[in-house]
């Protein structure tokens, strides 16, 4: 029998992003690390109903030469000790590399779900970005956008659903989406 996964954008998601100029970026460090409103208790509660919790972040960064690895796995590290999630897969690529894992490709959702045997018309894809959506809908999974008021739009189709915090997508999975 296969399992239902929520997979979840680390940056804006498990983690307040940093915002300049209307544009997300990652913490730089754990002490920049905050997690928001409601998504300690959503994600226990979505445990509870038996997902799976998967995050999966874009983290360019590092090919670009402007964080360390380390500190990716720092910050991972840290929300994994403070969030019941139950691994966070990392595509450390820029968009230059065409790889298949960087978002709006599906491959970390792909990989994660093969390995976890998970349901992906069953699972969800929680995400702030366009490229979060677009990695949802290439896997087949049902979409929820948390919409920040960022300054970028869709590249292709809308997401199965819209709200404005973690927490209101987690209310929403309870609900049976």
């Amino acid at each position: 029998m296969k399992r239902r996964a929520v997979f979840l954008d680390r940056d804006g998601i498990l983690n307040n992003a940093i915002v300049c100029d209307g544009k997300p970026y990652p913490p730089s460090s754990v002490a920049e690390v905050q997690i928001p409103p409601g998504v300690a208790d959503g994600i226990m509660q979505l445990k509870n109903l038996g997902f799976l919790l998967i995050g999966v972040t874009n983290q360019p960064d590092v090919a670009r030469g402007t964080t360390h690895r380390e500190t990716v796995d720092a910050i991972n590290g840290y929300l994994k000790s403070k969030l019941p999630l139950d691994e966070i897969y990392v595509c450390f690529h820029d968009d230059a590399d065409g790889c298949s894992c960087r978002k709006p490709n599906p491959g970390l959702i792909l990989d994660a779900a093969e390995r976890h045997e998970v349901n992906l018309a069953a699972s969800y894809v929680v995400g702030d970005r366009w490229k979060d959506i677009d990695a949802g809908r290439k896997s087949g999974c049902i979409t929820v956008w948390v919409d920040y008021g960022y300054s970028e739009m869709f590249k292709t189709g809308l997401p199965d659903y819209i709200c404005k915090s973690p927490a209101a997508a987690f209310k929403w999975i309870f609900s049976g989406g």
